[in-house]
């Protein structure tokens, strides 16, 4: 029941302005033709989900199919997906709700027997109950409230769940494609500036052109398992699937789930737990090949962004570090038009959600985009990237000694660590303001050609940096507490340190020459 390839159960917003409901194969069409502007029920944090979902599942379809272009149609692209499940001609791995528990629905592996069915005791009313989102206190973003849900809200929460979700604690075990249960699974990629289709198009041709790569890099099978929830799962240690049995852009399944259609026509979820995580994947850190995913190869593990999100400073180190292998699709294809960078993830903590982060980089054609695709490129920006940062961390230094100048009324010789704990703010709000227009001015210098010239630009950002860094000390003068007795001379103090440290050998003598 309810087949995602031939009923009309997921809804776009077209670029005319108006939205459509149809089935798989024409969402497909349909993103080829770039006509897709948005998903209305996908949910920020579900966005790499279903695009990975969309572009590996495609892909395999390509490839099975032993075709180079992406097909242009729904019929071709029904024909395409049928041809990943051959052996269930009455679309079982398709259909939402499946009676038999030995036969697979879709994102729901089936079980050995019938009589593994009574392992399925935990009810799922909504579609957010099945969702990565730790919401279990119903501090900030309320569970279990989508009772006026749609098909497509359980569509994307079943993607969400099986390919994102981590460790949720005995016998709910997370995904392979992340390092540990607390993990999460990032995207941090290239795109073209344009909808969700050329972007996914764009994947679809990059991973079928890298899939060599791919088999000669890790364990994978050319033939191997591509949809993990077409193959039966009872939950057993012995069920454990090894790398070696995957195609290199397997689909997973993390979580044994169930769906059933009720009497009002509508869905509710069974779910059970497992003794094992589905894919042995404990010594691997995470290392999977995914395509969107860097690795640190220094501590041998893919990346886990931390709370904070995708702060410049990361960027720049996750692009340009030596530590830092970059993933698939972080380089250029074809000479891409307005291409961005897309970084994504879902960061969990123990027990909490602590954050979704999402931050989009534009680059410009010029310069910038052709950096990932020649050698030394991407080193060149690294290197002018890590001088301002470099410069960052100087200003921020000062800005700090003066600011805890003034907390301690003016004496250079009463610092203490409470000052540090009150200036820390205040660098906070330098590092936002910074954080802004980090990239934006970093492509200034770039793409200028003379060296001299560059240095120009250099000197020119600075001299932004320290009139901000300035205005934030002011601020931070009329607002942090002094008695009214000892303000003038904390000011006048806090000002001389700030402005003799830039002036000093150790600041930026430059600018004041």
């Amino acid at each position: 029941m309810l087949n995602i390839l031939t009923e009309p159960v997921i809804r776009f917003d077209w670029t005319g302005g108006f939205s459509s409901d149809v089935s798989l194969p024409e969402v497909y069409a349909e993103l080829m033709a770039d006509s897709v502007v948005a998903f209305p029920a996908l949910r920020p944090h579900q966005r790499h989900a279903w695009h990975a979902f969309l572009v590996q599942l495609g892909a395999m379809g390509m490839h099975r199919a032993d075709i180079a272009i992406p097909p242009t149609t729904a019929t071709e692209w029904l024909i395409l997906l049928q041809g990943l499940t051959p052996d269930y001609p009455d679309d079982e791995p398709w259909q939402l709700a499946v009676d038999d528990i030995t036969k697979p629905a879709f994102m729901q592996p089936p079980a050995r027997s019938a009589e593994r069915e009574k392992d399925y005791k935990g009810i799922v009313n909504t579609p957010d109950e099945l969702d990565i989102l730790v919401t279990s206190k119903n501090h900030d973003l309320k569970s279990a409230v989508a009772v006026q849900s749609r098909v497509e809200d359980w569509i994307f929460a079943l993607v969400t769940l099986q390919t994102m979700e981590g460790y949720g604690g005995a016998g709910n075990f997370g995904v392979s494609r992340m390092n540990g249960g607390l993990g999460n699974r990032p995207a941090f990629t290239l795109a073209p500036s344009a909808g969700p289709g050329a972007h996914m198009r764009r994947d679809i041709l990059a991973l079928l052109e890298r899939r060599d790569s791919l088999l000669a890099q890790y364990p994978f099978r050319d033939d191997g398992i591509g949809l993990l929830w077409t193959v039966p799962w009872d939950g057993a240690k012995s069920e454990e699937l090894l790398l070696s049995r995957l195609a290199p852009l397997y689909i997973e399944v993390c979580r044994r789930v169930r769906l059933r259609c009720n009497a009002d026509n509508g869905l509710t979820g069974l779910r059970t737990t497992s003794k094992a995580a589905r894919i042995e994947s404990k010594s691997l850190n995470g290392q999977t090949g995914d395509p969107w995913t860097p690795i640190n190869i220094k501590e041998n593990k893919s990346l886990t962004l931390a709370s904070g999100g995708f702060t410049y400073n990361r960027v720049v180190d996750y692009l340009t570090s030596a530590d830092w292998q970059q993933p698939l699709l972080l380089t250029t294809t074809q000479p891409e038009q307005k291409t961005q960078l897309v970084a994504r993830a879902m960061v969990r903590g123990q027990g909490k959600t602590e954050g979704y982060y999402e931050r989009i980089i534009p680059l410009r054609q010029v310069t910038t985009a052709r950096a990932f695709g020649r050698a030394g490129g991407a080193q060149e920006l690294g290197d002018l990237a890590k001088n301002r940062i470099a410069i960052i961390r100087n200003v921020q230094r000062i800005l700090s000694h003066a600011i805890q100048v003034f907390i301690a009324r003016g004496k250079d010789d009463n610092l203490s660590p409470e000052g540090r704990r009150l200036a820390r703010p205040w660098l906070g709000r330098l590092d936002e303001l910074v954080d802004a227009r980090f990239f934006e001015d970093l492509q200034d210098e770039f793409e200028i050609d003379g060296q001299q010239e560059r240095h120009q630009k250099s000197l020119e950002w600075q001299r932004w940096l320290v009139n901000e860094a300035r205005n934030v000390l002011h601020d931070a003068e009329d607002s942090l507490p002094c008695r009214a007795i000892h303000r003038f001379k904390a000011r006048v103090r806090a000002d001389g340190v700030f402005e003799g440290r830039l002036r000093g050998p150790n600041g930026l003598p430059e600018l004041f020459q």
